[in-house]
């Protein structure tokens, strides 16, 4: 194997770095897509790929590309990254570490003298969180071409702004139409992230191999009752949208209990309720509901079961129900050959591992309708994330990028 340095102490100071460009107090980090703040972290990263010597570019939606060009720049590219947009009062690993680590791998990669053969190439992908728009990985999705440009198109934020007007305004100004890659683009996609979860760090593992990524579908369902005064309309006479809807809730939770894949899971996400008056009936709710699986037959099979009752409980009830599927994507496999790869460089570093699925998902995920894919975790403390006080120790980043930049080095020598 290549003989690395990885400075640790230099992501550590630039993770810290980006986290200050954020809407929320530290330790707090809020950055949403295309916002002044977000903006400013976009030039910091445009900056340290510049300084590692990488060619950089963006696209019409703002995904930036930094690559090291190979001695082979004809054959397909191996690519790795990740997002730096974060929820509202979120932490500063999450995303960040996939990105930064990346830039790092190919510091070290370089600083050894490896010379590439086909070109690396590090993607920073635009909104992988669904705060803005309401979907999430839109950047890779456009990419894949999982999502067209009329579909971006008819996106509009929180306040009713279409997304055309805000990438336009952020300097994004070019055609939709040139943002799907072509299907050759890439020979491979690896990416760093810490886990999100505590299987890594209940099993005292250094380095996770995602072998799979589950798909949610989200279903919104809007419940339509009759409101009226709490003290005026007897129980016998009510059509109240809320105690149907917490009927549907407990079936949601029902069919990840009872689903026979360990890794179903089911939630329900967002209630709103109106009016929202203690003293009011409510007469309509809006529900999004979240089912994921690795098995497609799962998932598919808990959003039919989910449907069959919110059709019973409305009919009961005498209420009338929407109901739409915002996104169903299929669930991803990890390449057999990245998996391999990455299996055999943890096992010559001397470092522990498991294997696992990835039940977030990532824009790996959307990356794996271009080319092979495979994901690298890195444990986060008490399994936190999305929530400020996630953490991943400076040193276990450090052997996460250094498997990324061999696992990078080997493919870019796979011809």
């Amino acid at each position: 194997m290549i003989e690395l340095n990885i400075n640790s102490k230099r992501i550590d100071e630039e993770l810290k770095q980006l986290a200050t460009f954020s809407d929320a107090p530290a330790p707090a980090v809020t950055r949403i897509v295309y916002t002044e703040t977000e903006l400013k972290a976009r030039d910091y990263i445009r900056s340290l790929m510049s300084e590692a010597g990488l060619t950089v570019r963006e696209d019409a939606i703002g995904n930036i590309f930094g690559c090291w060009t190979g001695e082979n720049p004809d054959l397909p590219a191996i690519s790795t990254g990740s997002h730096i947009d974060a929820i509202p009062f979120s932490g500063m690993y999450d995303g960040t570490v996939g990105v930064i680590g990346a830039i790092e791998a190919i510091r070290a990669l370089k600083s050894a003298g490896f010379e590439p053969q086909r070109s690396i190439e590090i993607i920073m992908f635009t909104a992988e969180e669904p705060t803005r728009f309401g979907i999430g990985c839109f950047g890779s999705r456009a990419m894949a071409g999982v999502l067209s440009p009329d579909d971006l198109i008819a996106l509009k934020d929180d306040d009713d702004t279409p997304f055309d007007t805000v990438r336009q305004q952020a300097g994004y100004t070019e055609s939709l139409e040139t943002v799907k890659l072509d299907e050759t683009a890439y020979h491979a996609f690896v990416e760093l992230h810490i886990e999100q979860g505590s299987r890594l760090e209940k099993a005292q593992k250094s380095i996770g191999i995602v072998t799979a990524i589950a798909a949610p579908a989200t279903l919104r369902v809007v419940i339509h009752g009759d409101g009226g005064h709490a003290g005026t309309v007897l129980m016998p006479e009510r059509r109240d949208a809320f105690t149907a809807a917490a009927e549907i809730i407990l079936e949601v939770e029902r069919a990840g209990n009872e689903s026979p894949s360990s890794d179903a899971v089911a939630t329900v996400g967002l209630c709103d309720i109106y009016p929202g008056a203690v003293n009011s009936i409510p007469s309509r709710v809006l529900m999004e509901i979240d089912i994921r699986d690795i098995d497609l037959e799962s998932r598919d099979g808990m959003v039919d079961r989910v449907k069959e009752k919110i059709t019973e409980v409305c009919e009961r009830r005498n209420l009338e129900a929407d109901v739409s599927i915002l996104n169903a994507n299929n669930p991803c496999t990890s390449g057999e050959n990245i998996v391999s790869t990455i299996e055999s460089i943890v096992q010559n570093a001397g470092y522990s591992y498991q294997k696992l699925v990835s039940r977030a998902y990532h824009d790996t995920l959307f990356m794996a309708e271009i080319c092979p894919t495979a994901m690298i975790f890195v444990p986060s403390e008490n399994g936190y994330s999305h929530r400020p006080e996630e953490f991943t120790s400076s040193e276990e980043i450090a052997r996460g990028v250094t498997v990324l930049a061999h696992t990078l080095a080997q493919l870019s020598t796979d011809t």
